[in-house]
């Protein structure tokens, strides 16, 4: 039997970051399947989101409801708003009970979209995301590269298929995304460790393929 379908006695945060178009939510799905074949219920979550005022910050940073633009330093303080909710009222609490979470999403987003893309700087942010998750730090993350315009162009089919529109960010000029995909780059080369990154060229099956190699070597053994 593989020892991923041995009971855990510690949980374990993994996280799955790249830029818009990348297909994390697709590879966030496929992952929860295989653990659950497995015996693995994971706790699956997003961000922006994943508690009811979550979901209410993320309306507000998507949608532009309130037609007033956000200044980067206020959309910055809702991302990590959002953040502390989730991890005090949702994460941390799962990892606590020996859970497996996989997240669409976390500390890193901010570091590329803010820090990078928005340009207030990754020393800033890392130190506002410290506040914010505490020792709720992912044990492996997995960051699926992509060209931005690459990226762009796979979003208006998405979309279309899902009867929706770009959101705020998605409507960003090329050079916001291209400074997101340099932040991106520069934090798996600052944690090698814990970021993995995968081209996300290599098709659904392919990509599915390696991160669940990528987990089963990271937690694969010992886990009984």
């Amino acid at each position: 039997m593989n020892a991923l379908c041995h009971e855990r006695r510690r949980g374990v945060f993994i996280t799955l970051e790249g830029p818009d178009g990348s297909g994390k939510s697709t590879q966030v799905r496929l992952l929860a399947d295989r653990l659950r074949k497995c015996g693995i219920e994971p706790l699956i979550t997003r961000e922006p989101g994943g508690t009811r005022t979550g979901e209410q910050i993320r309306e507000i940073l998507q949608h532009d409801r309130t037609g007033e633009a956000l200044v980067p330093e206020a959309e910055t303080f809702l991302f990590l708003a959002a953040r502390a909710q989730l991890v005090q009222t949702i994460i941390r609490p799962a990892l606590q009970e020996g859970r497996w979470v996989v997240s669409d999403r976390f500390m890193d987003s901010t570091v590329a979209y803010q820090g990078y893309g928005r340009g207030l700087g990754a020393e800033i942010i890392e130190r506002m995301n410290a506040w914010a998750v505490g020792d709720a730090i992912p044990d492996l993350t997995i960051l699926l590269d992509l060209e931005p315009t690459e990226g762009l162009a796979r979003i208006g089919p998405r979309n279309r298929a899902n009867g929706c529109e770009a959101d705020r960010l998605e409507r960003e000029a090329l050079a916001f995304h291209e400074r997101i995909r340099e932040g991106y780059l520069a934090l798996a080369a600052r944690y090698p460790k814990r970021i993995c990154l995968l081209d996300a060229r290599n098709g659904l099956d392919g990509i599915s393929q390696r991160i669940w190699t990528l987990v089963e070597e990271r937690f694969g053994y010992g886990l009984g």
